[in-house]
């Protein structure tokens, strides 16, 4: 198992060996983060790589993954644990043909841990000293904000009180990371509990080394263009815009393709890649796509 990172610079290291290209301030809260042993809030734009960051840290810290999707109603038995009702009912059924009567014994057994099924919270809580897990918490801005004051107890104290059982705590808290797309405000108590930070879409020189190292086969000249043009589309007033994923998808789309440079034909055909609504594809579609084309050959022309 890799050490945490003792400095920002060993943190940008670690997330290079990953290959995410991140900015010095990424890296200063995310080092932050490790030290003082406090969960990271990673808030931006659909597909700018918050996610990407929790799975980078599991790899090159050689710890395991725990990922809770969040979804709207989301609730206990699916976050935290159940128990295996079916599995208790064959066991009380045994019980009884067996001819045992001791009903707290019968009790005590089917509400043991061979009969709970661990959920991501309950799974994030139970590492092992030293190899605590990384604990992804994804879109929480998805659920309601009774599972977040639930959450906010968990992130408190790293302990899960079940009635049957008594309290489990972490050996070690967890490496927690927590990604919202701001589909809604996050309470401020929640957020005091974390380090903030706001992943905004990258620099055309941080875009292209992405697309370079995610994408390695794609021609450079057609990364090039693919850049530019993604990045003067995220100028636009789109309903959606293109996050890097989009990006990583469109150079590899061209990739397969064959192709070597953009061109009015293949931009139409492939928009479909990099925007998700009709109404932004038809104004692509409508002449705008072209004019920003003929802007980016001419720039690189002129480079």
């Amino acid at each position: 198992m890799a050490e945490v990172p003792q400095s920002i610079e060993e943190t940008l290291a670690l997330l290079e060996a990953g290959d995410y290209v991140a900015d010095r301030a990424l890296a200063t809260v995310l080092f932050l983060s490790l030290r003082m042993k406090k969960p990271l809030f990673l808030e931006g734009e659909a597909g700018v790589g918050k996610t990407e960051i929790a799975k980078v840290l599991a790899a090159t810290l050689d710890r395991p993954m725990i990922r809770l999707q969040c979804y709207e109603g989301l609730d206990v038995s699916s976050a935290v644990y159940e128990w295996n009702y079916a599995a208790q009912m064959i066991e009380i059924r045994l019980d009884e043909a067996s001819g045992k009567v001791d009903k707290k014994a019968i009790e005590r057994n089917v509400f043991s841990e061979k009969f709970l099924i661990r959920r991501p919270v309950l799974q994030a809580l139970s590492g092992t000293q030293g190899k605590a897990p990384v604990f992804l918490i994804d879109e929480l801005d998805r659920t309601d904000e009774a599972f977040e004051a639930f959450l906010l107890e968990v992130l408190s104290d790293y302990q899960v009180t079940i009635p049957e059982l008594g309290t489990i705590r972490a050996a070690e808290p967890p490496v927690v990371i927590i990604t919202a797309n701001r589909t809604r405000e996050i309470h401020d108590a929640l957020k005091r509990r974390c380090l903030y930070h706001w992943v905004d879409y990258p620099s055309a020189e941080r875009e292209l080394e992405i697309v370079r190292r995610k994408v390695p086969a794609a021609n450079e000249r057609l990364s090039d263009e693919i850049v530019r043009y993604v990045q003067k589309l995220r100028d636009m007033d789109l309903f959606k815009l293109p996050g890097v994923a989009e990006t990583i998808d469109w150079a590899a789309a061209l990739t397969e393709m064959d192709k070597l440079a953009l061109d009015p034909e293949t931009v139409s055909d492939t928009i479909g890649v990099l925007l998700k609504y009709q109404d932004d594809i038809a104004r692509i579609s409508s002449g705008e796509g072209r004019r920003i084309l003929d802007e980016v050959k001419s720039e690189l022309n002129m480079a």
